[in-house]
């Protein structure tokens, strides 16, 4: 459940894709992304031992990726680079920075193979909703459950979810499963319409989440627990686009818990009994590893070093 340096070890399952970004102005440059590619990439640059399930080709585009994920330390799960093209995904960016997507998408783990129990699990947006791909990730989180703490980030993409029914019975199954979520107020604006996001928070929590983090931009987030309800600003920062912001918000909220002893299945009633200090110091640090990700081009989350830096904590949180 760690890897020999002692740190816990988290497998990442889900999509990983090439993001066509365009730019005001027709400029256009190419990204690595994907939410839970960008999420274990953010992982490994906060200083965590990381494993990736996905699925991607041996084009182009798929060795990029492989190239890309070796110099981000991010293991490559076997079976998971498969013979085809690799998913695209186009983000138009207009003049505040905030992207409209469109798809590409081909998710079918296929023969990737099975990973040993980590101590924590992370999954989320288009893997868990498009088949055939989604019923193996569904599988797996089940199979590993028992063993680890689930996190889940619904990283709701409407072109690609289907009817609204459908997908929110796939994104309440696996918040049943989930220790942690983590949600937009956007998703849950398409989830369910005209109801508050610190409702549905509160009604996630009665379905298993110890945690349920929601974000809303430059508008800050909040957290919610059992016992608590934290809110947490956004820090001050030049924004350049919001590509993988929420990703490297969740990347730090799994940093953040085990930093602070609450990742893994003997932490599990520890992690339900959180208390609001925990809560604010996870979300704090949340927030500034997804401050300083938008002030980037592109989903290029930031470094350990330099998130505490900008907390002014030096070399501990």
């Amino acid at each position: 459940m760690t890897d020999e340096t002692g740190l816990p070890r988290v497998l990442v399952i889900g999509e990983t894709l090439i993001d066509v970004v365009e730019r005001p102005g027709g400029s256009r440059e190419e990204f690595v992304g994907g939410s839970p590619c960008n999420v274990a990439v953010g992982l490994a640059r906060l200083g965590m031992p990381v494993e990736l399930l996905t699925s991607i080709g041996d084009d182009n585009y798929g060795n990029k990726i492989v190239e890309y994920l070796e110099r981000a330390s991010v293991a490559l799960v076997g079976g998971s680079q498969h013979h085809g093209r690799t998913s695209t995904a186009r983000a138009s960016l207009d003049d505040r920075g905030a992207a409209e997507y469109s798809f590409d998408i081909i998710w079918d783990l296929g023969e990737a193979g099975q990973v040993s129990e980590p101590v924590a699990v992370h999954t989320g947006s288009v893997a868990c909703v498009l088949e055939p791909g989604a019923t193996r990730v569904r599988e797996e989180i089940d199979r590993l459950a028992p063993h680890a703490t689930i996190t889940f980030d619904p990283n709701i993409r409407p072109d690609l979810m289907g009817e609204r029914e459908d997908a929110r019975d796939h994104v309440e199954k696996i918040v049943r499963l989930s220790d942690v979520v983590k949600v937009s107020s956007e998703d849950i604006a398409w989830l369910y319409p005209d109801q508050d996001p610190r409702t549905v928070a509160t009604q996630w929590l009665t379905r298993g989440p110890a945690v349920v983090f929601v974000t809303a931009g430059a508008k800050g987030s909040f957290g919610a627990a059992r016992n608590a309800m934290v809110e947490f600003a956004t820090p001050k920062v030049d924004v350049v686009d919001t590509v993988g912001a929420g990703d490297a918000f969740m990347a730090g909220i799994i940093e953040g818990l085990a930093h602070e002893g609450l990742l893994g299945v003997e932490a599990r009633e520890h992690l339900h009994k959180i208390d609001v200090e925990s809560l604010h110091r996870v979300g704090e640090f949340a927030a500034h590893v997804a401050g300083l990700t938008v002030a980037k081009a592109g989903a290029q989350p930031p470094y350990l070093s330099q998130v505490l830096a900008s907390m002014g904590q030096g070399n501990v949180i």
